[in-house]
């Protein structure tokens, strides 16, 4: 079965964006169609950018930038859960993203945006990131105003807009995911990493 990735970007104290991601999680398992799982970017604390090496040219001397790798490769695409600081996105997220190369490649991304602006301005800035990495992002994304989604200015308020984003953002992922597959299976260079 598909695999699916759910990225929480935010590492912040007091973040909105674990009760979205869990959100996603949620209501992407719940559709029945893939295998959704959270992976939160708290639980793999990776540093500033240390690699001797771009990623791209081969496997990593670093055991965090290996178990990073591990951690994502077997996923066939991804969620990224972003807020928009600032008019960009987390720097944590972006070094998740520059720590491994290989595993990003031939696989779908879509992405679900919070902020004032709903984090529209983070995904622009995501989506040259990701492709870069060899992803195809598509064009569905769910973009929550923290202004008019949230209750007290914290606690998310799902609402039909939003999950209707959300769905078609899935579905495109699954559809991508599904287009994309063999050229995974024929990809060599995971099997370098």
């Amino acid at each position: 079965m598909t695999k699916i990735g759910i990225i929480l970007g935010s590492t912040r104290p007091g973040r909105n964006g674990a009760q979205i991601a869990q959100w996603v999680l949620d209501t992407a398992t719940a559709r029945g169609d893939a295998d959704y799982e959270l992976i939160d970017l708290r639980e793999h604390p990776l540093p500033h950018l240390d690699e001797a090496v771009p990623p791209m040219f081969g496997p990593s001397v670093n055991a965090h930038t290996r178990a990073w790798a591990e951690r994502v490769a077997p996923f066939d695409g991804f969620v990224l859960v972003t807020p928009e600081y600032n008019g960009g996105y987390p720097g944590v997220l972006k070094n998740a993203l520059d720590h491994v190369f290989a595993e990003w490649n031939h696989k779908a991304v879509g992405f679900v945006s919070y902020g004032v602006n709903g984090g529209a301005r983070a995904v622009m800035g995501l989506r040259t990131v990701v492709g870069t990495l060899g992803m195809a992002d598509v064009g569905y994304q769910v973009s929550i105003s923290v202004l008019t989604d949230f209750e007290n200015n914290s606690t998310y308020m799902p609402n039909d807009r939003n999950t209707d984003a959300l769905h078609k953002t899935i579905d495109q992922i699954i559809a991508w995911t599904t287009a994309l597959a063999p050229l995974r299976a024929t990809d060599t260079t995971l099997v370098n990493s």
